[in-house]
């Protein structure tokens, strides 16, 4: 893991243990408590959208294997309701190869057991890459891609 990805989720993860701080995000994921100067700022990721060459099987391969509601068509269509936690959000430098260059995005996805997961997948056929390093103070992770090659990151937090 390079020096900026470790000392990005260091911070991310120390974040996340002052969650019920003053002035800090709550365990509901509300917002940091009013300020009159505060200005307004977003919740949370609302979506998450990509280009596919078959979006229909690439969004039935991120159910199937991932557990991921697709925004719904109709209603009653389940939606996918994240839990409430952390978030990195980072530029990486268009020369940094922690994952493949000629792709513009990486998903990291949180996860409450890697292990079971990655077994999951892989009885599934799909190749999983376990990172063997245990992180202290962030995590484990994974790494796989879907079906058209995108880079998928998992991320079990210490």
């Amino acid at each position: 893991m390079d020096k900026q990805r470790r000392e990005l989720l260091t911070a991310l993860t120390a974040a996340a243990g002052s969650a019920l701080l003053p002035g800090s995000l709550s365990a509901a994921g509300q917002a940091p408590a009013a300020d009159a100067s505060a200005r307004e700022t977003v919740t949370g990721i609302g979506g998450f959208f990509y280009r596919a060459h078959d979006p229909k099987a690439l969004e039935a391969w991120y159910h199937e294997h991932l557990g991921i509601a697709m925004t719904p068509r109709k209603k009653g269509d389940p939606v996918w309701r994240q839990q409430a936690g952390v978030t990195s959000f980072s530029a990486f430098s268009e020369k940094n190869d922690y994952f493949d260059v000629a792709k513009p995005w990486m998903i990291n996805f949180r996860v409450a057991n890697l292990e079971r997961l990655a077994a999951q997948l892989t009885a599934a056929g799909i190749e999983v890459k376990l990172d063997p390093a245990a992180y202290p103070g962030i995590g484990r992770f994974a790494h796989l891609h879907d079906p058209e090659g995108n880079p998928i990151e998992l991320w079990q937090p210490e």
